[in-house]
């Protein structure tokens, strides 16, 4: 298949399929005489496992080793695991930036701004 066609039907641009070749995602395509190269209808399904991998919260390294491993899904379950526990600092950092916001605005709603500095008044 020739990188248009992987790109197409994997529904992603033809960039992208050289940059996952780059990265490891896919294995290097085989060149014919002209030059293009030749992938086969593996590499389409690896770009969507790639695609969902990283849906679900993967770092694209995190993809490339997921790919290359030979685990089971049970030998592997400690990499979902991984991304969740990112998940939960992430929310954790956002509800305390919340909770900072919404406390900024109680003050600047009772008097107390804090998005301006405070002027003095000269004496």
């Amino acid at each position: 298949m020739k990188i248009g066609q992987v790109a197409e039907e994997a529904g992603v641009s033809v960039d992208t399929v050289r940059f996952y070749e780059r990265r490891g995602v896919l294995p290097a395509a085989e060149r014919r005489p002209s030059g293009y190269r030749e992938f086969t209808p593996a590499a389409v399904e690896r770009i969507r496992t790639a695609k969902a991998l990283q849906e679900l919260g993967f770092t694209l390294d995190e993809v490339v080793d997921a790919l290359h491993s030979h685990g089971t899904c049970e030998d592997e379950r400690w990499r979902l695991e991984v991304v969740i526990d990112r998940f939960d600092t992430k929310i954790a950092e956002l509800e305390r930036a919340r909770h900072n916001a919404v406390e900024t605005l109680r003050n600047c709603r009772a008097g107390r701004c804090a998005l301006k500095p405070a002027t003095r008044e000269r004496p």
